[in-house]
């Protein structure tokens, strides 16, 4: 396993110094590592002043530093989680922003929410069944609030047509130098069936889908994970959200394992006024397979170059050869 950025004492010391710089005579309790932010290590803790208990989240850089290449720089992510607040789409709220120069370097500080994020919970424990009924409209809903942010107030955000994903995505699956027949398929079939570019490109979280949710009994509390936001085509959220890997064996329940394509684009409808258009959605849905096929692939090399032991990353890059037997099943009909 690969070192933690700081070790739990170094944390809580410098997370105490940075709280008693705002919080005079508060302390840090129950200091415990979160399993997810593979990419961004994060803590979860307690706040006790006079005031009373804040509970909150701590998110650093990952293990190299700085934002791997496509993703947003931490200050960047901060400015969009409060644009989102302000625009009442449901994100934890930003406590504090931190800088390279302070003990705990770049990062930033956030409001944790109560719920759960892991989808095997939240697809089969009762405890959500009630949650899971109206969840894909309520994603659908959510994702509509996201897309109505007028994308002129993220002028730090990166726009990408269908073109320059293509591109992109072609550029690093080609330079593993590992051929997938099944990938070249799927390329083939994306570029021939590029959808139009939309007349009011928005902002795209990019990487919506169940594990980035959390969820409580009555639904969905917060979307987490913005570090990979741009701005762009809209349906492409709705067509992640769909994707075979993210339904974590729930298959007949393509939206996250948890609802129909019929709930979510009814839900986004509704709040949006926009009408989903099915075929371009799929099309994203066929992109997001390939995209996370790439990904896996990235994760594969990193373990297997010894850039990144953990057993996450073996264990993930393993799942390339999954995503090609869900393109094929895609892609199978349309040829």
């Amino acid at each position: 396993m690969a070192e933690p950025l700081l070790d739990k004492d170094a944390v809580q010391a410098a997370l105490q110094a940075v709280v008693e710089a705002r919080a005079a005579h508060a302390t840090v309790e129950r200091l415990t590592q979160l399993t997810g932010g593979a990419n961004r290590p994060m803590w979860s803790f307690d706040l006790v002043s006079a005031a009373g208990v804040e509970r909150l989240v701590l998110r650093l850089a990952g293990r190299l530093g700085g934002a791997e290449a496509g993703t947003l720089a931490l200050t960047d992510e901060t400015r969009l989680l409060e644009l989102m607040a302000a625009n009442d789409v449901p994100v934890p709220g930003v406590w504090q922003l931190l800088d390279d120069n302070g003990p705990l370097g770049n990062g930033y500080i956030m409001q944790r929410i109560e719920g759960e994020t892991l989808p095997q919970r939240i697809l089969r424990d009762d405890a959500y069944a009630g949650a899971r009924s109206n969840l894909a409209r309520e994603c659908g809903r959510v994702l509509a609030a996201v897309h109505r942010v007028p994308a002129v107030e993220a002028p730090y955000l990166a726009r990408m047509s269908v073109a320059q994903w293509l591109a992109a995505q072609y550029r690093q699956y080609r330079s593993y130098r590992e051929p997938r027949p099944v990938f070249e398929l799927a390329f083939r079939w994306l570029h021939a069936h590029q959808p139009a570019t939309p007349k009011q490109p928005s902002i795209v979280h990019g990487d919506f889908r169940n594990g980035n949710l959390m969820i409580d009994r009555c639904g969905l509390r917060a979307v987490l994970d913005w570090e990979l936001a741009y701005i762009g085509d809209p349906m492409a959220d709705l067509g992640w959200l769909c994707v075979d890997s993210w339904r974590f064996g729930q298959l007949d329940r393509p939206v996250g394992g948890f609802g129909s394509r019929e709930q979510l684009f009814a839900g986004y409808e509704e709040a949006s006024g926009v009408a989903v258009c099915p075929d371009t959605v799929a099309f994203w849905e066929v992109f997001g397979c390939l995209k996370w096929g790439i990904i896996c692939q990235k994760m594969a090399r990193s373990f297997s170059d010894g850039v990144d032991r953990t057993v996450e990353r073996g264990a993930i890059g393993r799942r390339a050869s999954e995503t090609e037997l869900d393109l094929l099943q895609r892609l199978a009909p349309l040829y």
